[in-house]
């Protein structure tokens, strides 16, 4: 890996490859009944790549069918006049913590190295994620009790090392996932709960067993996870499973690393073996770094030194919607901004303590706090844009979450008196701050509501993406402001990640035995209606006793010159599924 150079300003600068490189500083989702999936379905042969089938986002118990035959499938472009060549410029935050992103829970990882890796299915790029393709499974067979999932393999794919991809690189990758040795910690591993053994008949075979079913949208929605990309088994077998200081990981996707500088610029070429005929395009892809919503980051963009710019702030966004031949959209994102409180230190052991945290902080004002420079929106435990979530209006009237913050107050202050605390706490707690523009203003906010609501002092420590990872796994906080991500909107995704004893991304060490019970029968219920009143159970329970403070949920600011083609980020739900880049192409 090239190490940066002594300068450390924030700006654009010039590389040796002679571009620039950066330094530091209500969506539609469109369903489908199963008549209609099984058309599209058989017609894959025929259109090679038309994205007329899929699993739609939404879709819970039906939509797919249990044999699918995709051998003949090879993705391309929508636009029907796709041409190849040219180097795509594109902007974002590229400050992994580390290089395993299997381990990571943050777009510093995947947004720059998502394109080096293919899955077993994938989301399809052109319709904004919202369907399911064949990837390096071509073909898969659900068998009638919902317990045995296999997946046919693609011949002739290689690894960027040279090695053949076989079913064992598969089991390899999903044994880790979905029971990651010790020492190793995968945000994801709460979607692979129920599966039981993973067996490999031949080389291009890979059979998924289940202790009991889930419905085949959510498996499906789970391997289709662009987080959940298949390495080689010698390459983690190489590294004792852990490859957290493997810069280059071979992957079999459409780029390959080929030069890497900390802090400014990730260069990828193409993968001139493949496996999908005329893919990528591009020649290779520039990911400049830079940090979310700050100004370097709309001023790469409004001046042309990038083609791409994803978490942009409002400001620019509005910009660039103004100016001829660029585009600007934004989307909701896979994300809780939250503040973690650290159960195992006082006060913040107590759930009354917890809860009246939660009651002060002033949450329309936080999202107001952040307005010109993150779009943002209040929520509780729950995405606010979900099927699952509390209505708007129904929320807004619920204490805490109004706007006259009187009665919350007055509760929290009550809460902290029976707790022992109704003069405050004056040892300050320590704040830990990730490094984000956003993150920096409502820490300050949040500072003062607490200190002026109750007397709690508070220090803030702000550090960048790899020690807050670090420090907040090691439970070395008090408090922790920052962010996480989910693979589905389904609460038997997040619920299970977030907030579940011992779950890979319970940063707060939050244990309620009620809620924990909750939890199976919210996986394993059917009946729509049955299982929201289950769920709305547990988030009453959260209200009471929070597992993190909820700050808002985010949405995201992509801009883009016109030039720029073979995306569709017009309906995205988050920025994780569709990071691969093989369709993209410059018109010009």
């Amino acid at each position: 890996m090239d190490k940066p150079s002594e300068h450390t300003v924030l700006g654009l600068q010039k590389t040796k490859m002679g571009g620039n490189a950066m330094r530091e500083s209500d969506s539609k989702r469109t369903r489908v009944n199963r008549r209609n999936f099984v058309k599209g379905a058989a017609a894959v042969g025929a259109m090679s790549g038309a994205g007329a089938f899929g699993l739609p986002f939404h879709a819970w118990a039906q939509g797919v069918p249990n044999e699918f035959d995709g051998s003949k499938f090879q993705l391309k472009a929508a636009e029907p006049n796709a041409k190849p060549g040219g180097v795509l410029k594109y902007a974002i935050t590229s400050r992994p913590p580390h290089f395993d992103f299997h381990q990571s829970g943050t777009i510093n990882s995947l947004g720059s190295q998502g394109c080096m890796f293919d899955n077993l299915v994938r989301r399809d790029p052109r319709d904004s994620g919202k369907t399911i393709i064949p990837d390096l499974a071509h073909s898969w067979e659900v068998a009638k009790d919902g317990k045995t999932y296999t997946f046919m393999l693609r011949e002739g794919v290689q690894f960027h090392d040279g090695a053949e991809f076989t079913s064992e690189d598969v089991k390899a990758t999903y044994d880790r996932i979905a029971k990651p040795p010790a020492g190793v910690s995968i945000p994801r591993s709460s979607l692979f709960t129920t599966v039981s053994e993973i067996t490999t008949p031949d080389k291009k075979t890979v059979v998924f067993k289940l202790s009991e079913p889930r419905p085949a949208s959510f498996m499906m929605a789970a391997f289709a996870s662009g987080w959940n990309g298949i390495v080689r088994k010698k390459t983690l077998e190489d590294n004792q499973y852990n490859l957290r200081r493997v810069v280059d990981i071979p992957g079999t996707g459409p780029f390959k690393s080929k030069r890497r500088v900390e802090n400014e610029v990730w260069v990828m070429e193409k993968n001139d073996k493949y496996w999908n005929k005329g893919l990528p395009y591009l020649d290779g892809i520039e990911f400049y770094h830079a940090l979310p919503f700050s100004p370097e980051l709309g001023s790469a963009i409004l001046s042309n030194r990038v083609d791409y710019a994803r978490i942009v702030d409002p400001v620019t966004s509005r910009k660039a919607a103004a100016t001829p031949g660029m585009s600007s959209l934004n989307f909701y994102q896979s994300v809780i901004q939250g503040t973690w409180m650290n159960n195992r230190k006082k006060p913040l052991d107590d759930p009354r303590v917890r809860r009246a945290f939660n009651l002060v902080l002033d949450k329309p004002v936080l999202v107001d706090v952040v307005k010109d420079v993150a779009p943002m929106m209040v929520g509780g435990f729950i995405y606010p844009f979900s099927e699952f979530a509390t209505p708007r209006e129904e929320l807004a009237k619920r204490v805490g979450y109004q706007v006259d913050q009187t009665a919350a107050v007055k509760e929290a202050k009550a809460l902290m008196a029976a707790a022992g605390y109704g003069k405050g706490y004056k040892q300050p707690l320590d704040f830990l701050v990730r490094e984000v523009a956003s993150f920096k203003l409502w820490a300050q906010a949040i500072q003062a509501m607490l200190q002026q609501t109750l007397g709690i002092e508070t220090k803030l420590r702000t550090v960048v993406e790899s020690v807050w990872f670090d420090d907040i796994k090691t439970g070395n906080f008090d408090l922790a402001i920052g962010a996480v991500v989910s693979t589905l909107l389904d609460p038997s995704d997040y619920f299970n990640a977030w907030y579940k004893k011992d779950g890979p991304q319970n940063y707060g060490f939050w244990d309620n035995a009620a809620f924990n019970a909750l939890l199976p029968e919210i996986d394993r219920e059917v009946d729509p209606k049955k299982r929201l009143e289950v769920i709305r159970k547990a988030e009453m329970i959260m209200e009471q006793d929070p597992p993190v403070l909820p700050v808002s949920w985010e949405k995201i600011n992509d801009v883009w010159y016109n030039y720029v083609k073979g995306h569709n980020p017009k309906e995205y739900f988050g920025i994780y599924d569709v990071v691969r880049f093989d369709t993209f192409w410059l018109d010009k």
